[in-house]
């Protein structure tokens, strides 16, 4: 390296912003992932003994994914390639597998290719450097915030390890925070920062768990104040939240989250918890939502898992749907509120839905006989010839419009599909079918 070069650099390291001039240069300063990491760990042990897998790091943003894989780089001796999904192509990675290939020869120097958001790359890229992870050509690391389960092809994920990262948890955001505020070489202490334990409250809530994020927040909050005649600068709660703009939400509409949220919503719904509802559906408008995705998933709910124990609560979630399509955002988060708290406090049952699935599996697996000569309308004089309505009983004709009659195939008389439940309305249902129909045999 040459003496220009070397100024470069170490100019360029001073100004670099503040999350990129913290990142851990040890295990000993890496804060969190505790249980991947940790002392005794299987992933730390195959580091310190140079046996390094190549791996999947799944989890959210700002939690250290990139560090670790430089840090691995580093501890091991191994050449560091760092590629972005989202900026680079196949031309990349063959450039790199050709290099890593040359240098294995000549100093048999292992290759560490790290791909961020690898979820990014498509199958034919995934494919190009799958017989160079296989061979060991290269030793791969992923990082990305979606499931590989999803997004990584099953031939290059069978080859490697995944590990699941966890957000920073509020005591790992505090170390960070007190780690940058003391550091004189990297962090802030030369600007001499004064932040109180409710500014520093506010940062660690605002941060939702991303060590970027409150390193970007508490370096722009700083360097934004003027200190004062003792050359203090103090930061506010205020300036905190002025910094920050809004809590980052870890949210993606075609993601993790995304599935993970509705699917929190519909349980908590089926679960009859109005206050678990409610919450995760202000998680979802807060994030920008499609809420008419919300209002379909309502509507399903309403039909699956309220169904007959309260026939209104379809009228209700249909209502909804119309009425969000019809005034839209922000205010069509009311009736959705309205819906959704109703069908979390409706009587459930899942009978229709229940009835539906057994009647398909007899559809699908037993043979579709005829349909009864007497259900058939007679539209022509060849049709009652043969027989079509004939002993066909009117119900309106009998005493309380009821008649019993047989109208399953054949092979399936006395089949039953519903079974109402003992909830709401239901149990009327229940009921009148008892004194319609008795007993039938269920499948």
């Amino acid at each position: 390296m040459t003496l220009f070069e070397h100024n470069a650099k170490q100019h360029l390291a001073k100004q670099a912003p503040l999350a990129a001039r913290m990142r851990p240069r040890s295990f000993d300063e890496y804060v969190g992932q505790h249980h991947i990491i940790g002392p005794g760990k299987v992933l730390r042990r195959s580091i310190e003994a140079d046996q390094i897998p190549s791996m999947i790091l799944w989890g959210p943003p700002g939690i250290g994914k990139t560090t670790l894989a430089s840090l691995i780089a580093s501890i091991t001796s191994s050449h560091f390639e760092t590629i972005s999904a989202v900026t680079s192509g196949v031309a990349d990675l063959r450039r790199i597998v050709a290099t890593a290939r040359e240098r294995l020869g000549q100093q048999a120097n292992r290759t560490i290719l790290f791909i961020d958001e690898i979820h990014r790359f498509n199958k034919s890229q995934q494919d190009v450097i799958l017989p160079f992870v296989e061979d060991g050509t290269i030793v791969l690391i992923g990082a990305t915030t979606e499931n590989p389960s999803f997004e990584v092809n099953s031939p290059l994920l069978s080859r490697a390890r995944v590990f699941v990262l966890e957000a920073l948890t509020d005591s790992e955001i505090r170390t960070i925070i007190d780690r940058t505020l003391s550091d004189s070489e990297r962090g802030l202490s030369e600007l001499r920062p004064d932040l109180d334990d409710t500014a520093i409250g506010a940062l660690v809530n605002l941060s939702n768990g991303d060590a970027r994020i409150v390193l970007n927040t508490l370096e722009l909050a700083v360097t934004a104040t003027a200190p004062n005649d003792d050359g203090v600068r103090e930061i506010t709660i205020e300036t905190i939240e002025d910094a920050a703009q809004r809590r980052s939400q870890i949210y993606d509409k075609s993601g993790d989250n995304h599935y993970d949220t509705i699917s929190a919503f519909i349980k908590s719904m089926r679960s009859s918890d109005p206050d678990a509802t409610i919450y995760y559906l202000a998680r979802m408008i807060d994030a920008g939502e499609d809420p008419l995705f919300i209002a379909r998933r309502l509507v399903i709910l309403a039909a699956e898992d309220v169904g007959l124990a309260d026939p209104q609560a379809l009228s209700v979630a249909v209502a909804a749907q119309q009425a969000v399509h019809f005034v839209g955002m922000p205010e069509g988060k009311i009736p959705l509120a309205e819906a959704s708290i109703y069908l979390a406090t409706a009587p459930k049952s899942n009978a229709s839905y229940r009835a539906m699935n057994r009647a398909l599996a007899d559809v699908q697996k037993n043979r579709n006989d005829p349909i009864p000569l007497h259900l058939r309308n007679a539209v022509t004089n060849l049709m009652q010839e043969l027989g079509y309505g004939q002993d066909y009983k009117y119900s309106h004709d009998y005493d309380g419009n009821f008649v019993k009659t047989k109208n399953l195939p054949k092979s399936l008389e006395g089949r039953r599909y519903y079974e109402p439940s003992n909830q709401g309305y239901e149990t009327e249902v229940s009921e009148r079918l008892h004194k319609w129909w008795g007993d039938k045999q269920t499948p």
